[in-house]
């Protein structure tokens, strides 16, 4: 069974059909790029996975488990994890704090011993903030771990959501255009760290992005929209040679 089953899904707002007969098979540790221009409904697919929004038909299991209707903290608990097209980090809150709240989930410690900061929370929290140090390391942002999250250059807040959606412990990471907002050199050094984190933390990964370069070199496997349904899927070489694609995505005349 593969760990991502999707069906037929379809989504309306209002009278405008989003999402149509979207069809997905997820196998575990795959990294699947997602692509199409702005509006072709990439954000809503990842919206209907993730509970934002309860899809009009289809079906979505996870696992074995049926997400439609699931609250997205839920969903959320059952390894799916995301990162979003605009940053939501809490601009006021330091860095290391920000990744530090993904754990929520995971205290034990009892609501006493939380307030009086006795017994289990002491060693917790310890065990948490060397974990989220740990994760800022990967993305080379430790170094920033008391600065205001709002005070990073976009680049590196990109980094901080990536490393905040690590510490839910998720088997399926969304990633929703990871590269916006970073200059050539940052993007090579994502690529990396994408294929790192896939094999390290044995991840599932499916990516929304706009830049190909990026998309054509990491991915094994690549879906297209186009105005709420798919046109194209396959192998990058597929893909870069549709003229659907090339057609409605870059114009007849661009090539990859």
């Amino acid at each position: 069974m593969a760990l991502l089953q999707i069906s037929r899904l379809t989504h309306f707002f209002g009278g405008l059909r989003a999402v149509h007969d979207f069809e997905l098979n997820l196998e575990e540790g795959e990294l699947i790029g997602l692509i199409g221009p702005n509006g072709a409904g990439k954000t809503t697919v990842f919206n209907l996975i993730t509970g934002i929004y309860r899809p009009t038909e289809g079906t979505i299991q996870f696992n074995g488990h049926n997400l439609i209707g699931q609250q997205p903290h839920e969903i959320a608990a059952k390894g799916i994890c995301r990162t979003f097209q605009t940053i939501r980090l809490f601009s006021n809150v330091s860095v290391l704090d920000n990744v530090k709240i993904a754990f929520y989930s995971q205290i034990r410690a009892s609501l006493i011993e939380t307030l009086l900061r006795a017994g289990r929370i002491v060693s917790e929290d310890k065990a948490f903030t060397d974990e989220a140090m740990r994760l800022l390391g990967i993305f080379n942002v430790d170094h920033y771990a008391h600065e205001l999250a709002r005070n990073l250059p976009y680049g590196e807040q990109r980094r901080v959501e990536i490393a905040r959606a690590l510490a839910t412990k998720p088997r399926l990471l969304l990633l929703d255009e990871p590269a916006a907002g970073m200059n050539p050199g940052e993007i090579d050094h994502l690529m990396d760290l994408i294929h790192y984190i896939r094999d390290e933390f044995r991840l599932t990964i499916f990516l929304i992005e706009h830049q190909m370069r990026l998309v054509m070199r990491i991915c094994e496997r690549i879906k297209v929209m186009d105005f709420g349904a798919t046109i194209a899927e396959g192998s990058c070489d597929h893909v870069r040679n549709d003229p659907k694609v090339l057609k409605a995505y870059l114009g007849e005349e661009t090539v990859f």
